[in-house]
């Protein structure tokens, strides 16, 4: 539901663009949750489970750039997948430094029981957004970023583990 920004006559303050924040991380939190509640995983994994599955054989790589997050996280959450048997990894006949993964059938009967979408409500929502406001967007929390003067490492780091 979109809020109506229309006809609001309460001025544009900062505790109201907070409270706009607290809703939006409140919807992300409440799906991770929901998620963990269903199958006992952690929204990155599914995310990370959902691609292995729509892309067999993928690797490492494809996995970080696909979730846009740094290669040792997604190893991380591959090695999780890998210790619940819900995935197999196999060595790269071409490149053996290379790893191609695979869903088992044990990860396909769980993913039937998450209510996307896998890759979070977040960017999700992104998604359906038009470039202008994208563009907006990202310049907007490009210069709060600058504001609260923080170590911007973090953007790597997916948001079911924040």
């Amino acid at each position: 539901m979109k809020p109506d920004t229309s006809k609001t006559t309460e001025p544009i303050t900062p505790a109201k663009v907070l409270r706009r924040f607290r809703v939006v991380f409140n919807a992300v939190r409440t799906h991770f949750r929901q998620i963990e509640k269903q199958v006992g995983l952690g929204g990155a994994q599914v995310w990370a489970l959902s691609l292995i599955k729509e892309n067999p054989g993928i690797g490492m790589g494809a996995i970080a750039s696909n979730m846009d997050i740094h290669q040792s996280t997604a190893s991380n959450l591959i090695k999780i997948l890998l210790q619940k048997e819900l995935i197999t990894m196999a060595k790269a006949p071409d490149d053996r430094r290379n790893v191609r993964l695979k869903i088992l059938p044990a990860g396909r009967k769980l993913l039937t029981k998450v209510s996307g979408p896998f890759e979070g409500v977040l960017p999700a929502a992104l998604s359906n957004l038009s470039a202008a406001t994208l563009i907006r967007m990202d310049r907007d929390l490009c210069e709060l970023i600058g504001l609260l003067k923080v170590d911007e490492t973090a953007e790597e780091t997916p948001l079911a583990e924040i």
